[in-house]
């Protein structure tokens, strides 16, 4: 038997500095977000954060989702977890420790599947923080079901036309690059190799990066902010052959390298929401304990107590199942296995921690009335941004189904069914025949 539940002493001195530096250091940039909106403004948020950086970086804490061979730290999917834990509680933590979607994702997606040569000219100032990036695979009509996806990549001699038109690409108004997913299989290709990865500088003619569309999270976004979302047509826009990821082994690996990028990012993606969920925890808990109505406090009202104690017992099971699902991907990376065996945990994180961030918002702001709704507290935009937890890496609909699909392989038909108690009764009756014979001699 080998259950742990304790992190390493060492490592658990890290995560409390983390937590000291994000709530000191981090936390109070948060409420001076209108201030920078501007271009000015960026600059200045840029001069204030450039120190705090730096303190990561002594830590030992930059870019730990990657191998040290590869400008990180090489913590493996537990320890990331526990970091993002801590760092998803502000939307300005991973930036500041060098994580930040889509930049780290695709920082990892060219460290796994990108040649020498895209390495050093992408992957190392993405990490540097020298350049921006943005992955863009999605389209109007292609989501869900990735297969559908349009955009299409035709060598013409040592080039690549792209040709398409992408939505919902995050970063891209902001990026200094695009890594885009275009078709380049034929008809008789089979579904899952029929896409490949390309690195599309954004300056590249044809590329037009048609506007940021506002959402729910973000409804007064202007185009150019960090943080878009954009639509993007793509106009035969020609690339170097060489900026296909992976060279010429890369023709056909778009889904695979898709799936390395996403899976850790699901990790993430969930322990940044425990992150969120646990703020909001905290401010219900305050709350309880503060607000006086009807002839005591909240915290004394039984039903106060039954949303803390479900918040409470919603917020462990998912911390466990995104810790056990991180435990599980670094033991299949240790023994050179693909995180695809580990698909059942990661799909279950990813719709059981959207669901579990929504009702501790939900009952967070709730047990504030009117201060909750209001912009005084970050529990509306904490709720607005919820929501999208549910629809992006995939919704929770489809990870459901994989969830589904999988567990069912381990089952049978049996008709009667195996519980049937005549049917059992009657190969017992068979199993234990000499002992009933003497018994009923005895009788």
């Amino acid at each position: 038997m080998a259950w742990d539940f304790e992190t390493e002493p060492e490592f658990q001195e890290k995560l409390d500095w983390m937590e000291q530096f994000v709530r000191d250091e981090i936390f109070p940039l948060e409420t001076l977000a209108h201030e920078w909106r501007t271009p000015e403004g960026r600059r200045t948020f840029a001069e204030i954060t450039a120190p705090l950086k730096e303190q990561v970086k002594q830590q030992g804490l930059w870019a730990a989702h990657l191998p040290p061979d590869m400008g990180g730290q090489g913590f493996g999917q537990v320890k990331l977890g526990l970091m993002h834990e801590i760092l998803g509680q502000t939307p300005y933590g991973p930036s500041i420790f060098g994580n930040n979607a889509p930049d780290s994702g695709n920082a990892e997606l060219i460290a796994v599947g990108g040649t020498e040569a895209q390495k050093e000219q992408w992957m190392q100032p993405l990490l540097d923080g020298r350049l921006r990036s943005c992955f863009s695979m999605t389209e109007p009509t292609a989501g869900a079901d990735p297969t559908l996806l349009s955009t299409t990549a035709v060598r013409d001699g040592d080039e690549w036309v792209i040709s398409g038109h992408k939505w919902f690409a995050s970063n891209a108004s902001i990026a200094d690059f695009l890594l885009v997913m275009a078709r380049t299989g034929d008809d008789e290709t089979h579904a899952y190799q029929s896409f490949s990865m390309f690195i599309v500088p954004t300056d590249t003619p044809g590329v037009d990066v048609l506007r940021d569309v506002p959402t729910m999270g973000e409804p007064d976004h202007r185009t150019g902010e960090p943080g878009g979302h954009a639509e993007i047509m793509y106009r035969d826009v020609r690339i170097p052959f060489d900026n296909i990821i992976g060279g010429e082994a890369g023709i056909g690996q778009g889904f695979s390298l898709a799936q390395k990028r996403l899976g850790p990012g699901r990790i993430h993606h969930a322990m940044r929401w425990l992150g969120q969920s646990r703020r909001a925890f905290d401010m219900l808990c305050e709350r309880a304990l503060t607000r006086y109505a009807h002839g005591s406090i909240l915290a004394e009202k039984q039903m106060i107590q039954d949303w803390i104690a479900e918040s409470y017992a919603e917020r462990q099971a998912a911390r466990l199942l995104t810790l056990q699902a991180a435990w599980r991907m670094d033991q299949l990376h240790a023994a050179g296995k693909h995180y695809s065996d580990a698909r059942v945990e990661i799909a279950v994180i990813k719709f059981w921690g959207a669901r579990v961030l929504y009702n501790v918002i939900d009952r967070a702001i709730q047990i504030h009335g009117s201060l909750g709704y209001t912009t005084d507290l970050p529990l509306e935009s904490m709720y607005r941004h919820a929501r999208a937890a549910r629809i992006y890496d995939g919704p929770d609909e489809v990870h459901k189904v994989t969830v589904a699909r999988q567990v069912l392989k381990g089952y049978r038909p049996s008709d009667p069914p195996t519980e049937h108690v005549p049917t059992r009764r009657e190969a017992a009756v068979e199993k234990f025949a000499d002992q009933l014979d003497a018994l009923s001699i005895n009788a």
